[in-house]
């Protein structure tokens, strides 16, 4: 339910522990005290949350928080807010370097008018 691939946590818990140990502690019905804290520290989930866990309310926690799934009377999360751009970043990101070019060729027009009108001035002495 996190993402966190098997590998990553045994990697996590120490060389004692691989991909396979963790299938199989996921299988067991409980779990040593002792090595639920280790875990809840490696995954920065409470120890209660393992064991006041209820299968039915996760599923229907993701069910009912995934994008798209809010309706106008329900609180909207943070990034889903943020989420919601009407604009692209990159195509600012586009504009604002195509500005700067076209100040870049202006300043070096500009520069190549001043030395035109030095070296006229200069030329007529």
């Amino acid at each position: 339910m996190m993402g966190v691939k098997q590998e990553a946590l045994a990697f996590e818990l120490g060389d004692e522990w691989s991909q396979r140990k963790i299938s199989l502690l996921e299988q067991k019905e409980e779990i040593d005290d002792k090595l639920l804290a280790e875990i809840s520290k490696v995954l920065k989930v409470p120890v209660e949350a393992f064991k006041n866990f209820d299968e039915e309310k996760a599923v229907l926690n993701i069910q009912n928080n995934y994008d798209g799934s809010n309706t106008s009377d329900s609180p909207v999360s943070i990034n889903q807010q943020n989420n919601n751009c009407s604009f692209n970043p990159l195509d600012k990101l586009m504009e604002q370097v195509e500005k700067n070019e076209r100040l870049y060729e202006a300043l070096l027009k500009e520069k190549d008018e001043k030395i035109a009108l030095m070296e006229r001035m200069l030329g007529g002495r």
